[in-house]
């Protein structure tokens, strides 16, 4: 599924829509967008997991700020790395791209993650794995919403940007 964000703008030339590459992303950028999106999921997940797992707000607020600092570093590292892989073959990154893009992720994530939260938790790995699954249902759908929301408005300010260079 293709998100066109101006179907029937005919100032937006084809050009400088073709010049667009979603993969091209200076490193302060890629920090923002780290950054961005795991301050938007801290402000969600530490209340929410707090009253869903009957656990305190302070201990799921620890819990989720160590995750997110590691989500952090883990995405800007991993995002770099599928757009260098990706930057030959993909210019748009449709759902079944979003959908890898995510997957892949969390798994990584998730690789990273059981065993601290075994630990900050006081819980076996099993126990810290099946709550990391749950975690994941909810980072699955959040980061191919997110990242899709975040490109959709990048992209629209590049062309609006694109656009006035060119006047």
């Amino acid at each position: 599924m293709k998100m066109d964000i101006y179907p029937n703008n005919p100032s937006i030339n084809a050009q400088v829509i073709s010049n667009y590459d979603a993969t091209n992303r200076s490193i302060k950028e890629r920090a923002f967008h780290a950054i961005l999106f795991e301050t938007v999921a801290l402000i969600i997940c530490a209340p929410l997991f707090a009253f869903l797992l009957n656990r305190s707000a302070s201990e799921m607020g620890l819990m989720t700020l160590i995750i997110a600092t590691i989500a952090v570093i883990w995405n800007f590292i991993y995002n770099a790395a599928f757009d260098r892989v990706t930057r030959g073959f993909i210019k748009e990154r449709g759902f079944i791209i979003r959908m890898i893009h995510a997957g892949v992720f969390e798994g990584g994530l998730i690789i990273i993650t059981v065993p601290i939260i075994a630990w900050v938790l006081k819980m076996t790995l099993l126990e810290a794995l099946m709550m990391d699954i749950g975690i994941l249902l909810f980072f699955l759908p959040y980061t191919v919403i997110f990242n899709w929301i975040y490109d959709a408005v990048r992209k629209n300010l590049w062309l609006k940007k694109a656009e006035k260079l060119k006047d």
